[in-house]
């Protein structure tokens, strides 16, 4: 009872501190500080970048095509695994019991063989497809930071839909240039090969 009436007091207190100040405060003076230098940037359309520079497209190419003989070796791999076990089940009457678990276990292990074939060559796979898109971003940074020896930007900003930036004046816009850069360098390695 004693602590709500101190706080009902202390309350009160705080109420009349608050209104009883004065109606008109004086304006508190402006800090002044010196203007931040103009800084030098220009944005990269990401999504453009990918659809037009040659060495992602190839890179893409490449990786399906790996993907397509993958899926195609693994579906045939699983088909024949398939066949043995339908010619194993029709078999099966006429097999001893020794000799029908023999070829159940040998089935078993091509299939967890097969499994394990599948999960090691999708991993290869994966990491081959992230060593490349290391590659692509190291071309792309190492070209930027080319290009920026003239131009001195001090922001490069890569711009997709839905993502961070949510507005970029198209004056900023350097998508067309760079993407024009990487490919003429890209050409260039490719007939020096």
């Amino acid at each position: 009872m004693i602590l709500n009436a101190v706080l009902a007091v202390a309350v009160a207190v705080l109420y009349y501190l608050h209104f009883s100040e004065k109606k008109n405060p004086e304006p508190v003076a402006a800090v002044t500080t010196p203007a931040a230098p103009a800084r030098k940037m220009v944005f990269v359309n990401v999504d453009s970048l990918l659809t037009k520079y040659e060495y992602f497209k190839d890179t893409r190419k490449v990786l399906e095509s790996k993907r397509y003989q993958l899926d195609n070796e693994l579906n045939n791999k699983g088909r024949s695994l398939q066949n043995e076990v339908a010619f194993f089940q029709q078999r099966a009457q006429t097999m001893t019991l020794e000799q029908a678990r023999a070829t159940e276990a040998s089935l078993q292990k091509k299939q967890q063989d097969l499994v394990a074939y599948r999960d090691r060559v999708v991993q290869q796979l994966a990491e081959e497809e992230q060593k490349k898109n290391e590659e692509l971003y190291n071309q792309i940074q190492d070209y930027l930071r080319k290009v920026n020896k003239q131009n001195k930007y001090d922001f490069v900003l890569g711009y997709t839909k839905g993502g961070g930036i949510l507005f970029a004046d198209g004056s900023l816009d350097a998508t067309r240039q760079i993407i024009e850069g990487l490919n003429k360098e890209y050409t260039q390695k490719q007939t020096k090969k």
